[in-house]
């Protein structure tokens, strides 16, 4: 069954990426270069990164719905996740959240070394989850869900300059969301997804075919 997809804000991603992506490898790749940090141990010096990962996550999904000849499907996404944009810095030091997440969005080439990146989403602390609403009409009959997700992108970072003491965090965005409906008596075979397996095993329940690989 062709499953179908739409892209909500993608941050620059032109198009889907199939599966959930696999973690990179950080030890071998040098420290990015960082902007002016506020009450940090230091100014203009280097983050480092570790345990960087991409993770497609279910966000919401509907309960499944009949429908006869086509039409809207109306059953509201129940929320499972709300992604969010932050940085953890280690207790009792302080650091510059923005020019941390920025960092990380040059490490995985979201954000161009040579952008200031000031009005770049990626690194807007607090910034708006994706709208949960879901307006969405198929065209033949059937049992479809409807389902939401991101891409989430999560980091360790140590920051340093000089012999001054480092400033250690984690670091947490999402650089795509986007949603789709599935059909649970047909399998999901054109895209194998993991946040489509997942919402057909909570919707159509696991003994419908949609929710077989």
């Amino acid at each position: 069954m062709k499953i179908k997809e739409t892209f909500l804000s993608a941050c620059a991603v032109a198009a889907l990426l199939a599966g959930t992506a696999a973690c990179t490898s950080d030890g071998d790749r040098p420290a990015d270069k960082a902007g002016p940090t506020t009450g940090a141990a230091c100014k203009n010096g280097t983050y480092t990164w570790s345990d960087v990962s991409k993770k497609d996550i279910l966000t919401g999904v509907s309960e499944k719905q009949k429908i006869g000849k086509g039409g809207a499907l109306t059953a509201p996404r129940k929320p499972l996740h709300t992604p969010r944009t932050a940085v953890t810095f280690e207790k009792g030091v302080r650091g510059d959240a923005k020019a941390a997440l920025l960092s990380l969005g040059v490490r995985i080439g979201e954000v161009s070394p040579d952008d200031s990146g000031t009005s770049h989403e990626f690194a807007h602390v607090g910034r708006a989850a994706p709208n949960p609403v879901n307006r969405i009409s198929v065209t033949a009959a059937g049992t479809f869900v409807d389902y939401a997700w991101v891409r989430e992108v999560t980091g360790d970072f140590r920051y340093a300059c000089g012999t001054e003491k480092p400033v250690t965090g984690r670091a947490v965005s999402w650089v795509i969301d986007g949603s789709g409906v599935l059909e649970c008596s047909e399998p999901v075979v054109e895209t194998g997804e993991k946040h489509a397996m997942e919402a057909s095993l909570l919707a159509c329940g696991p003994d419908a075919p949609a929710a077989k690989a």
